[in-house]
């Protein structure tokens, strides 16, 4: 059974601005990538956050059946959302320590959601720092936000 990754990055052109997400899903088997998958979105009016958090969001429910996944992400909102956070928030029906609403509460309903059909592994990987897989979600969540910009 090949060893399943997603890695995701979002892009904003302005924090809010025209954004756009990647993904790009590898199937390896050893140190061989067995098939490849790029998937690419965007938004006209949004937040690198909102596109960080939907890059995960695609990937996940992009695929056909239940898996074990390890997903590569260069957000640690994202990151410490899902592992971390998330579990708080649910208890205190979606409200933040400061009891104020969650931001994007949505998205983070969406990804709780998508996550539950499979086995995730969550991994934080620093942007722009020459990883190879990461640098590509990057190149596709810009090619994403492409058609929005001005």
């Amino acid at each position: 059974m090949p060893d399943l990754y997603a890695y995701t990055d979002g892009a904003c052109s302005g924090n809010p601005g025209p954004g756009g997400w990647g993904a790009l899903l590898q199937a390896i088997e050893g140190e061989t990538v067995i098939k490849e998958r790029e998937l690419k979105g965007g938004e006209a009016d949004t937040t690198n956050n909102r596109m960080e958090l939907l890059a995960s969001i695609h990937a996940l429910e992009s695929l056909a059946r239940p898996s074990t996944i390890t997903v590569v992400t260069d957000s640690a909102y994202v990151k410490n959302g899902v592992t971390s956070w998330i579990h708080g928030w649910k208890r205190n029906g979606w409200k933040t320590s400061n009891k104020k609403p969650v931001k994007n509460v949505e998205l983070w309903q969406r990804l709780d959601e998508a996550q539950k059909r499979h086995q995730v592994t969550w991994k934080w990987v620093k942007g722009h720092a020459g990883h190879p897989e990461n640098e590509r979600a990057d190149e596709l969540a810009r090619a994403g936000m492409a058609p929005f910009k001005p």
